[in-house]
C-alpha cells in the first residue's frame, strides 16, 4: 500500500478512493466486505461524509491504518537499538515486530498457547461420493490464548478450517487459513460464518431476509447470492458452524493477479 501524506491526499474521501484503487476494491464490494451499506460508502468517498462507526471496518478491509485513513497521518515505523520495530496504535499500545519464528507440530507449545482443531471435508464411507464436515483428528492450529480472549474468543469454541476456491477472492484466498468462533451462530448482517451445507464446507457471508437466510460470496461477479427459506435450508441441512473472526494466507509467486 502506497501511503500518500496529507499533502498529497489531503481528505478522507482521497484517501478512501487512494486505497480503493490500490486494492481493485468497489463501492459495494468495500461495503460486502466492511458490513456496511454501499450509501454509507458513496457518502465517505464522495466527500459527502466525514465520520462513520465503520471506519475501522473499512480501514481493516482494506488492510490501511485505520489513522491514515481518518486522519491521513502516515504510519511510520521507529527502530529500536536492537532492530526490533514498535508501531504505536490510538491507544497507545506498543506493537513489537520481531524476526519470523517457525515452528512445526514437534515445537513444544508456549503457556499461553491453545491448539486448535481443524475442520475438513471427509468423505463418507459409504461409497456414494458424500462427504461430512468433521474434525481433522491429524491437524491443529496454534494460537494464543491471550490473542482469543482479548478479541472475545472463548478458546475452548474456536476452531480453524482450510478455505477452498476463489468464491471470496481477493478477500480471502484460496488454502487461506481460517479462524472460526463456534460460539456465535447467530446471523449478525454482513459476517462471515463457516457452513456445513449438507457435507460441504462453505464460507459465507450471511443476511437475514423475510421467512429465510442469503448466502453472498465476496466474488459476486462470478457466484450469485443464494436465498434459501428456513425450511430449505433445513431440507438442505445447512447449519452454521460458527462465525469467522479471522484468516491468513501465503500469497505465493504464481498466485492469480488481480485485475
Amino acid at each position: 500500500m502506497n501511503y500518500l501524506d496529507k499533502s498529497q491526499l489531503p481528505s478522507l474521501a482521497d484517501r478512501l478512493n487512494h486505497a480503493m484503487s490500490e486494492r481493485n476494491f468497489s463501492q459495494e464490494a468495500l461495503a460486502t466486505a466492511a458490513g456496511c451499506t454501499q450509501a454509507s460508502i458513496q457518502k465517505l468517498s464522495s466527500g459527502k461524509s466525514q465520520k462513520s462507526r465503520f471506519l475501522s471496518a473499512i480501514a481493516r478491509s482494506l488492510q490501511v491504518d485505520v489513522d491514515w485513513l481518518e486522519l491521513g497521518v502516515v504510519p511510520s515505523p521507529q527502530p529500536t537499538s536492537n532492530n526490533v520495530y514498535k508501531l504505536r496504535p490510538k491507544d497507545g499500545t506498543p506493537f513489537i515486530l520481531g524476526d519470523l519464528s517457525p515452528w512445526d507440530d514437534s515445537t513444544p507449545m508456549d503457556d499461553d498457547e491453545v491448539a486448535l482443531p481443524l475442520y475438513k471435508e471427509v468423505e463418507i464411507a459409504s461409497g456414494l461420493g458424500k462427504s461430512s464436515v468433521q474434525i481433522d483428528e491429524g491437524k491443529k492450529v496454534r494460537f494464543s490464548s491471550y490473542t482469543l480472549r482479548k478479541a472475545g474468543i472463548d478458546p475452548t469454541n474456536a476452531a480453524c478450517a482450510t478455505n477452498t476456491g476463489n468464491s471470496n477472492h481477493p478477500l480471502i484466498l484460496d488454502r487461506a487459513t481460517l479462524g472460526i468462533d463456534k460460539g456465535m451462530t447467530k446471523i449478525i448482517d454482513g459476517q462471515i460464518y463457516a457452513l456445513d451445507h449438507d457435507g460441504l464446507l462453505r464460507i459465507k457471508f450471511l443476511y437475514r431476509i423475510p421467512g429465510g437466510l442469503r448466502l453472498r460470496s465476496f466474488n459476486r461477479e462470478e457466484y450469485a447470492d443464494e436465498d434459501y427459506s428456513f425450511e430449505e435450508a433445513m431440507e438442505q441441512r445447512i447449519q452454521i458452524i460458527g462465525r469467522v473472526f479471522w484468516w491468513s494466507t501465503l500469497n505465493p509467486l504464481n498466485s492469480a493477479l488481480l485485475k
